[in-house]
């Protein structure tokens, strides 16, 4: 079954679901996770234009950041009784979505679980899908777990 799974997160309330998803089926399959965070080139430059910060002040930031959302997704599946690890990428020469199948690829994921906003119609078009991506290149099972936020 399930046993090596595979978990964006980047720390909102719809990536905390598919986290809180991931962990239901590590604990029901005896298996573990693997979450990953992607610095990426469209964070880093909507930072330095937002704002305002220095490349190198806006890197750092973004590392303890995503160090900080990582480390808080791993003890939550290690309160669960869950084996976890993680990994940060600073990833300034793919997308989100590429680096996230080459770590599936990678790693032997058997699963790959995202929390998603299920946008539909224009928002979709306009904001994309990060999910939609990942789901049409994986070349594993995706289980996409929808916001509760259901007119996102």
């Amino acid at each position: 079954m399930y046993q090596r799974i595979l978990v964006p997160v980047d720390g909102s309330p719809t990536s905390d679901r598919g986290l809180q998803e991931a962990i239901r089926l590590a604990r029901l399959t005896h298996g573990e996770l693997r979450l990953i965070h992607v610095i990426d080139e469209l964070s880093f430059a909507l930072g330095i234009d937002s704002y305002g910060y220095y490349a190198g002040e806006l890197l750092d930031l973004l590392r303890k950041d995503g160090a900080a959302i990582l480390q808080h997704a791993a003890d939550t599946a290690r309160e669960h009784g869950v084996t976890v690890d993680s990994v940060l990428y600073e990833n300034l020469e793919k997308t989100v979505q590429q680096r996230v199948i080459a770590e599936a690829e990678m790693w032997k994921a058997d699963l790959i679980v995202i929390g998603t906003h299920g946008r539909r119609g224009v928002s979709r078009l306009v904001l994309g899908s990060s999910a939609e991506n990942i789901l049409r290149s994986a070349p594993v099972p995706v289980l996409l777990v929808r916001s509760s936020d259901h007119a996102a």
